[in-house]
């Protein structure tokens, strides 16, 4: 196999304000999952950059949760739909698939045996349904709401009992199997937002947006007492996750903080203060094994420390928008992987984010230049020096553009090339130097000759434009070079030997640069048209990635000879490229995930 892949950098769970994010554990504690757009994403609990992601849903999915068996995964999406698929082989193959609801699925349970499942969520006439796993034969009826269902849980031993949180501010009880009403939960104020059996089946759980908390009989479903007396938390609660042993429990809630109980005394023994800005609101949590998990709104996943509750052990960093750039840039030695993201948002390498206030809107494209400083241009018309050993935004280096800007590249003595909406920009140390306006063309990339002497402009009339850079100015010397068609983008090698570009028309042409710009060779391959292309160190081979989902790694000297990678992100095409080293390829997507790539020649 000429490629392998090494790494998976996996996204964020995709949170919205106000809503509950259900996250799953598997049975022997080493994993758990969660959801963003169409992909379920499972990660090792001790180390999380082990990762793996399933993309077989067509519809975004809103929950997952493991079999207590361990073997199999349900996942739920927003039309109604349900999978049932295996975990044990890497393929995730297919065992069952349902659709019991008419909308949006909520949560899922399982009973112990693994045998059948209850759904939740929004639908036409029923919130809800149990059935069983093998033939999705209905094995009692949820009933007894009159708004979506939230949440619903299974007791873990016999008899079963089976609890339902609704938006209609009630809980519901219910006997079985087959499941069959018995009664309401009328103690809530607002929307219920959770409901969990603890392990042992003695007592359940729910959490409101009335900041209450209740804990009720397992078998009996009656009242016995709410957790923390007049109120559990300031604000609305989304989630409680059990303790193994079902003698406390830990609670999130949009007040910022994740607490945790002793459900004997009824009282909060530890409140862990996770912020006080508006991202810092708490929408899911999980105790799995020593583990205590939260998830911020703002994707972060927090590692409760129980000693030390205003500092998590560790907090995951990452995207949960899609990624539209990336970059790579080796730092004291080692390579780090710096990317942006459709919100504006942009990681540094090793799980760590820039501080500060930073783009408000899309990063269209970033650089690093000679001066160690990352290069974005944004839709929010600006373009940004940021110093990558500080990894804080600095509010004075920002460059306001006239139009939005497209593309930015560096050279060295501190230039920076801008192509804007019909506008090209020269800047040299932060400040623009130069202007052309009144194109006879439509600009779409630029990139500058690492000698400092040419600026080349991709156009979208097929035509690459050069120009010479003299002092402070652009020359048009009328030099252009004739691509397929509209250029989608294009670099120099590092040695400055080629300059490769990529077309609407599929192609990719490599001109040697000393030759007066002649066409040394021309590579076919995509299917659709080729968006991102990056150079490898070794200045002999680069890579493209298409709208076909493929990306390809060409050898310069020869076209027939290339390594072709298909499905490299499953569900979109790869928005960016960068190389670690000559044999190490790292590629983004809209997926909001990264991947490392070990390439063989």
């Amino acid at each position: 196999m000429p490629y392998e892949l090494k790494h998976v950098f996996a996204s964020l769970p995709q949170m919205e304000r106000g809503v509950a994010k259900v996250i799953g554990g598997d049975p022997k504690g080493n994993n758990f999952l969660y959801t963003n757009g169409k992909c379920v994403i499972i990660r090792n609990i001790e180390n999380p950059a082990i990762a793996d992601i399933y993309t077989e849903h067509a519809h975004q999915v809103t929950v997952a949760k493991y079999a207590p068996s361990g073997f199999y995964i349900a996942s739920g999406d927003a039309s109604g739909k349900i999978r049932i698929w295996d975990t044990t082989q890497k393929e995730h193959l297919l065992k069952y698939e349902y659709t019991p609801i008419s909308g949006k699925i909520k949560d899922i349970a399982w009973t112990e045996d693994s045998k059948r499942i209850a759904v939740v969520g929004d639908g036409r006439e029923k919130f809800g349904a149990v059935f069983l796993w093998d033939s999705g034969s209905s094995v009692g009826d949820v009933s007894g709401h009159s708004k979506l269902i939230n949440s619903v849980d299974i007791r873990q031993k016999r008899p079963y009992r089976l609890a339902t949180a609704s938006d209609d501010t009630c809980g519901s009880f219910f006997e079985g199997p087959p499941f069959k009403f018995k009664f309401t939960l009328r103690d809530h104020s607002q929307f219920v937002n959770c409901v969990r059996f603890s392990p042992d089946g003695n007592v359940f759980a729910t959490a409101g947006a009335d900041g209450q908390i209740f804990i009720y009989d397992g078998t009996k479903g009656e009242l016995i007492s709410p957790l923390g007396g007049e109120k559990a938390h300031n604000g609305g609660i989304y989630a409680i996750s059990w303790s193994p042993d079902s003698s406390q429990l830990i609670s999130a809630s949009g007040d910022k903080t994740v607490k945790l109980w002793d459900v004997g005394t009824r009282t909060a023994v530890t409140t862990f203060n996770m912020g006080n800005d508006v991202t810092d609101q708490q929408l899911g949590c999980l105790w799995q094994k020593d583990h205590l998990l939260s998830i911020s709104l703002s994707g972060h996943i927090n590692y409760l420390d129980k000693n030390n509750p205003d500092r998590p052990i560790r907090t995951i960093k990452g995207h949960s928008k899609s990624i539209q750039c990336m970059t790579v840039h080796k730092s004291e030695g080692r390579q780090y992987i710096y990317s942006g993201s459709h919100d504006g948002h942009i990681n540094t390498g090793n799980n760590d984010c820039l501080k500060g206030k930073g783009h408000s809107n899309q990063v269209s494209k970033m650089v690093v230049n000679e001066a160690d400083e990352l290069v974005t241009c944004s839709m929010d018309d600006t373009l940004r020096y940021t110093n990558i050993k500080k990894k804080e935004y600095s509010a004075s280096d920002v460059v306001k553009m006239d139009l939005q800007p497209k593309s930015v590249s560096v050279g060295p003595g501190g230039l920076s090339l801008v192509v804007c909406i019909g506008q090209i920009v020269l800047l040299k140390d932060k400040k623009k130097i130069f202007t052309l306006d009144h194109l006879s063309y439509e600009p779409e990339v630029g990139a500058l000759h690492p000698g400092g002497t040419t600026a080349a402009v991709g156009a979208t009339d097929g035509k690459i434009y050069l120009y010479s850079i003299q002092g402070n100015t652009l020359k048009d010397e009328g030099r252009t070079l004739e691509a397929k068609g509209p250029i989608t983008d294009m670099a120099y090698s590092n040695d400055g030997a080629y300059l490769a570009a990529i077309d609407e028309k599929k192609a990719a042409t490599v001109y040697t640069v000393a030759d007066g710009y002649t066409v040394k060779n021309e590579f076919y391959g995509h299917h659709a048209k080729p968006v991102t292309l990056a150079w490898s160190p070794d200045n002999e081979h680069f890579a493209t990635g298409g709208m076909d989902m493929m990306v390809f790694v060409w050898t310069v000297n020869d076209a027939d000879q290339r390594i072709k990678l298909p499905d490299t992100h499953r569900l979109y095409h790869v928005s960016s490229l960068g190389w670690i080293d000559e044999h190490t390829l790292v590629t983004a997507s809209h997926d909001a995930s990264i991947k490392q790539w070990t390439i063989k020649y």
